[in-house]
């Protein structure tokens, strides 16, 4: 069985460390699949090409377009999910925000992610657990325990090594996750109208109107 890999990617630059690292890591989870006994083909949103169409999407009141809508399509069809950011002002990109922002309210339910972030230091590497993270639950997505931060001397310096094996280790847990969800165990999951697999856990309850929640206190 051949699994989707999508890669959200959102380097400004050309060439793009931000890029490098999302081959680096999508190729690794490639290795990973296979090792499983399956395939994986990886498709890139590169999201410095949509900035244009994100910004109009925003400013039309969130009517994406043909563009956009593609890309959302390809996020919220795939098997899994690496997001890799640059650090700006100790956080996510703008841009990636944007993207994150346009994505339907469902399309990451019970996805598998892996979380990647580039910067010049090693000092932002905490973005991945106080920006990345917090985000990708909050949308409801199974983000794999390892995420991967490469500083400037990552790349060819002292810390290649590390890196390399910070990349193999997120590639093992996300490549795990993606082909484990063939075989999930009936009752455990529902499939929404999106294709994609959702834990019942993932459902809140009807939210009662606040005007009847004050009436009930006779006020």
């Amino acid at each position: 069985m051949s699994r989707r890999i999508v890669v959200i990617s959102s380097g400004l630059s050309r060439p793009s460390s931000t890029r490098l690292l999302a081959d680096r890591i999508s190729e690794a989870v490639a290795i990973q699949v296979s090792a499983r006994g399956e395939s994986a083909a990886v498709e890139v949103v590169e999201l410095r090409e949509l900035a244009q169409d994100l910004a109009t999407t925003m400013t039309t009141g969130g009517m994406a377009t043909g563009t956009v809508a593609r890309a959302r399509d390809l996020v919220s069809s795939a098997d899994g999910v690496i997001a890799v950011t640059p650090v700006f002002t100790a956080s996510y990109s703008g841009l990636f925000k944007m993207f994150m922002d346009v994505l339907d309210t469902d399309s990451l339910n019970g996805m598998p992610v892996l979380i990647a972030a580039t910067a010049g230091t090693a000092r932002h590497q905490l973005v991945l657990d106080h920006a990345l993270r917090p985000l990708f639950t909050y949308l409801r997505a199974v983000v794999v325990p390892t995420g991967v931060f490469a500083a400037t001397e990552d790349f060819g310096g002292d810390g290649a090594g590390g890196l390399t094996d910070r990349i193999g280790r997120a590639a093992s847990e996300l490549a795990a996750l993606v082909v484990a969800e063939s075989g999930a165990v009936a009752g455990f999951t529902q499939v929404g109208s999106t294709g994609r697999a959702r834990r019942s856990g993932n459902d809140l309850a009807e939210v009662t109107d606040f005007e009847d929640l004050m009436q009930g206190l006779g006020r």
